[in-house]
């Protein structure tokens, strides 16, 4: 039977998930206090990692506090599993953790993101943890801080509604991108990390958990499962999400999933879906060779190909009704 001491021997000049067991109590706390207040920033300590502040240092302390050996951790940056900085979090948290690895977003406990969320609809019991450079909404319209606590604590979000009505009057179109704010539980407005406006729908009544973390910043909040997220909208000009309806994926022949483009010589280009998980799992299904899925690391375990169902489908259609109109 593995204990964690057998687990952790390896590193035994570290505390279990390197971070020591105060760090991790008071970062569980302010976790809990998170989930309890939905969408409001909760200030903690940062603690210095072996890696620049900048590169996820926020997203690997939530995920340090929460991983036990039991965990399977994916780990993705901007949807792919292969990335320098994906690859070397997820050797990090598997080194210090003792846990599994994986590829599949269905089958991991804990989904470790920069700024994407899965195409497969995550589950319960699952946590989504997302790495958030800059995690307050009021910064591009209040500079002062200080100011901008107080306006969270009075729910005074009306420059943000002046600021989208602005872009609208002159480009006829709001303009604002990633980090799209949006209204927790009909009480908090925050920047839900640098994701696509594709993703934000994604966090609207998700069966999973969502932390969101900002290590320079010293802050983390949360999204409970089943909770309303709505992005900042005027009623008669409704959320958009990216428009790549006539894009399709090179490699699996997929539409209305979100892609990246590229650049062609020539001046054309091609475009792939972002999440490479998702991809994997598409390619060997369609391929009909019996193969294993993204292998479970550190596990004799090869489950089957299975993809799971998806936030938008075949059509482009969001899986909630009504809440994209």
């Amino acid at each position: 039977m593995k204990t964690v001491a057998a687990l952790a021997a390896p590193n035994a000049g570290y505390s279990y998930a390197f971070l020591d067991e105060f760090a991790k109590r008071e970062l569980r706390r302010r976790t809990l206090k998170a989930i309890a207040i939905p969408g409001y920033q909760v200030p903690y300590a940062s603690r210095e990692l072996p890696i620049a502040r900048g590169w996820g240092t926020g997203g690997l302390q939530v995920t340090l506090s929460l991983v036990g050996p039991s965990d399977v951790v994916k780990v993705i940056d901007q949807g792919a599993d292969d990335s320098v900085n994906a690859a070397n979090l997820r050797r990090f948290i598997a080194r210090m953790s003792g846990a599994r690895t994986t590829t599949d977003a269905l089958a991991a406990t804990i989904v470790q993101s920069r700024h994407r969320i899965p195409e497969e609809r995550l589950r319960e019991h699952q946590a989504l943890v997302l790495q958030v450079p800059d995690p307050e909404p009021l910064r591009g319209v209040e500079h002062d801080i200080s100011k901008a606590r107080e306006m969270h604590g009075e729910a005074d979000y009306g420059l943000l509604w002046l600021s989208l009505y602005e872009q609208l009057v002159r480009y006829r179109r709001v303009t604002l991108g990633a980090s799209y704010p949006a209204l927790v539980h009909k009480r908090y407005v925050m920047s839900p990390s640098p994701i696509p406006r594709w993703d934000v729908p994604k966090l609207h009544q998700a069966r999973h958990l969502t932390l969101l973390s900002a290590g320079r910043e010293k802050r983390l909040y949360a999204v409970p499962p089943y909770t309303d997220v709505r992005p900042l909208e005027f009623d008669d000009v409704p959320y958009r999400v990216e428009n790549q309806r006539d894009w399709t994926c090179f490699r699996t022949g997929l539409r209305h999933k979100f892609m990246n483009e590229i650049p062609q010589p020539g001046g054309g280009s091609t475009y792939e879906i972002s999440d490479t998980g998702f991809v994997e799992k598409v390619l060997k299904q369609t391929s009909g060779v019996s193969v294993p899925s993204a292998t479970l690391r550190g596990s004799s375990k090869t489950p089957e190909v299975s993809t799971g169902a998806t936030y938008y489908d075949d059509e482009g259609r969001f899986y909630l009704d009504g809440y994209l109109r």
